[in-house]
């Protein structure tokens, strides 16, 4: 029986932004037995904190095929891989599902794709994951929280040129002690396990999560987006289709804090994306 998989890629130097969108698409299809696999076993073992069943921790790309079975079925978020290496992958499972924020990708023969800005056809989905636990209108106890990224290895929140002092959500990734370091720069200091409900009860959510903006807007928030030199700007452009400011650098996030901000409302898309994935794993 073909079973069905899900890399994404995970760590201390690239966070969580995968995993979080991909916790949505798993509770799209919940009847689908997907396994999880991250590239990091400290994710994989946490992994029930997030609702996630199953998930095995992989170290490298390469291991996927040491797990799986040829002819089962990958869901695959990442970017580690190269030409030949995609091209491996399709061959080697009866079904490839990509997931993409790049607006120059498009599926390649035999794959299939998740992407919100290409349009759906029977090998495209392009809907926009959130957490149905995100979704609704939540009362804004919280009026600005910083949520940088669940990853700060090189500590670039202590040299964040920031003018006012905003309430903190730290990143599961945070060094151990990065919190007494960090406790003058800002108000409230939240725990990294107190992520769904400080995003759901903030008015302003800054953060350089794209996966985070998104959720924060489709709780009825009023996010910003910093972008980080160290990764891509992909998800920017989806950002900007919503009205979600997005800024270089955090010199002139109080004025735009300051500013009347027009959002608009983010359409749940995930019956699509159900729709997509269930028809893939019954036609394979």
């Amino acid at each position: 029986m073909r079973k069905i998989y899900y890399y994404v890629h995970t760590g201390h130097r690239f966070g969580l932004n995968r995993f979080r969108k991909a916790v949505a698409i798993l509770e799209a299809v919940p009847e689908l037995e997907i396994t999880l696999l991250t590239s990091d076993y400290r994710i994989a073992s946490a992994s029930r904190d997030f609702g996630v069943k199953r998930a095995v921790g992989i170290d490298v790309l390469r291991n996927i095929a040491n797990v799986t079975e040829h002819g089962d079925i990958l869901i695959y978020d990442s970017t580690e891989h190269h030409e030949q290496q995609l091209h491996d992958m399709i061959d080697y499972f009866s079904a490839f599902i990509r997931v993409s924020d790049n607006p120059e990708e498009k599926p390649v023969e035999k794959e299939f794709m998740i992407n919100p800005y290409l349009e759906s056809s029977e090998k495209v989905c392009n809907a926009i994951p959130v957490s149905e636990s995100f979704i609704g209108d939540f009362e804004k106890s919280i009026e600005t929280t910083l949520f940088f990224g669940d990853d700060d290895y090189d500590k670039r929140l202590l040299e964040a040129n920031l003018k006012s002092k905003y309430d903190l959500l730290l990143g599961f990734y945070f060094f151990m002690g990065y919190e007494d370091e960090l406790n003058e720069k800002f108000g409230n200091i939240y725990e990294s396990e107190e992520y769904d409900d400080i995003v759901r009860s903030s008015k302003n959510l800054i953060t350089s999560s794209t996966q985070t903006a998104l959720n924060s807007l489709a709780s009825g928030g009023k996010p910003i987006f910093v972008e980080r030199d160290d990764r891509d700007s992909n998800g920017v452009n989806l950002l900007k289709r919503y009205g979600v400011p997005t800024l270089e650098n955090f010199e002139n996030v109080d004025e735009v804090l300051k500013s009347e901000r027009d959002y608009k409302s983010f359409e749940n898309s995930n019956s699509e994306l159900r729709d997509f994935l269930l028809k893939i794993a019954k036609g394979v």
